[in-house]
């Protein structure tokens, strides 16, 4: 698969048939993103959990499932719906349950019987509230214990609070114990080297808390380990902890996007989608202005890495505002007003949820079809 700048791929023959700013997504680079996933496993789509959260996606769920893929990880009780929705076998929300959460849980646990539901936990009280909710409805809830391995975001550090939590998990009623959840999250360095070692002491933790677990009695029955630029260090963990098996969780992989193409080439997934943006204005000399504002592409980075144009990669961006986003080139006098641009979202995962649905390009052609993104809403039917 191309990178953006060495052709032209997202160039599409009938551009003129689809009103900006728009996001395009091309089904036969998400596959072949869908393949090499599955390659750098050893060929083996059962150690894979992709994450949902980049596309939101049913369809590529379903290209997924399609593909041997019957596990996914989500962040919230929308994206774990409409994993249920495409027919997946089992669904890990990601993320601790809390509040209102945990009956959505137990609800969505009663509407789609045919799939398995699994959610994080990180906090005995909360692992209380839990089990209570399912307990009084006859019914349990597999739970991951969240290991913190150096983000510092969610999850308990693996030591004696965490071996009480596993423990408590196994003996309440309401709950069952499904195994260890370990994101690195934290990890995306450029160097190749540095990655690897950072990546081997995040995932150095998890074998020193095993052994605590067995002398604490406690049985782990999974380990599930995240992050897109660890991804093939992950893929090479199996039989790592013994008999005890292991699932990677990418997400982004899925759709990549020109953040992790500049800074992990070493990576062989392909960009899959792309915006398509107008030229609205030229207000002055050497200036273009496109129909990306921060609704349309993600406004959480500088305004210098929101957004890369392959046929004008020497742009730079001056201005955004919810609706505009103003470029500096020498090579306005190129462009007229109306004129298509193709851009790269920097981070693709909130640039997706910024977007009702996806433009479907097969042959170089927008084929009609529209892909929903169901779940960037926070609620679909539960």
């Amino acid at each position: 698969m191309s990178a953006p700048g060495t052709d032209r791929w997202y160039a599409v023959e009938n551009a003129d048939e689809i009103a900006s700013p728009a996001l395009l997504v091309w089904p036969d680079r998400v596959q072949h993103n869908i393949d090499v996933m599955i390659a750098q496993t050893g060929g083996d789509p059962a150690r894979l959990r992709p994450h949902v959260k980049t596309h939101k996606l049913g369809e590529v769920v379903r290209m997924q499932r399609e593909s041997g893929i019957d596990k996914f990880k989500c962040a919230t009780v929308a994206e774990a719906e409409m994993c249920a929705q495409a027919g997946a076998g089992d669904v890990l929300l990601a993320y601790q349950p809390v509040g209102p959460n945990i009956g959505r849980m137990l609800e969505l646990s009663r509407k789609y019987p045919d799939t398995s539901f699994a959610a994080l936990v990180d906090d005995a009280e909360n692992l209380d509230r839990i089990a209570a909710v399912f307990s009084a409805a006859g019914a349990s809830l597999r739970v991951f214990a969240d290991i913190d391995c150096g983000m510092g975001r969610t999850g308990i550090a693996p030591g004696d609070a965490a071996v009480a939590l596993c423990r408590r998990a196994v003996d309440t009623a309401g709950v069952d114990f499904a195994g260890l959840h370990v994101y690195d999250g934290h990890i995306h360095d450029p160097d190749v080297k540095k990655r690897g070692e950072r990546f081997e002491a995040a995932l150095g933790l998890v074998a020193p808390f095993l052994a605590r677990l067995d002398e604490a009695g406690v049985s782990v029955p999974l380990i599930v380990g995240g992050g897109s630029p660890t991804f093939p260090w992950h893929a090479e963990a199996i039989g790592r902890f013994g008999t005890i098996p292991y699932e990677c969780s990418p997400g982004t992989t899925l759709l990549w996007d020109a953040g992790y193409t500049t800074k992990h080439p070493d990576l062989d997934f392909a960009v899959a989608d792309v915006l398509l943006a107008r030229i609205i204005s030229k207000p002055g000399e050497n200036r273009l202005c496109v129909d990306l504002g921060h609704k349309a592409v993600s406004g959480e980075n500088p305004i210098e890495n929101r957004v890369r144009f392959p046929d004008l990669p020497d742009a730079r961006p001056v201005m955004q505002s919810e609706e505009h986003l103003v470029l500096e080139t020498p090579e306005a006098s190129r462009f007229a007003v109306g004129d298509v641009l193709y851009g790269v979202p920097w981070h693709v995962c909130p640039t997706v949820a910024l977007h009702q649905e996806a433009v479907v390009i097969r042959d170089g052609r927008a084929t009609g079809e529209r892909w929903k993104i169901s779940a960037r809403d926070r609620r679909i039917t539960v």
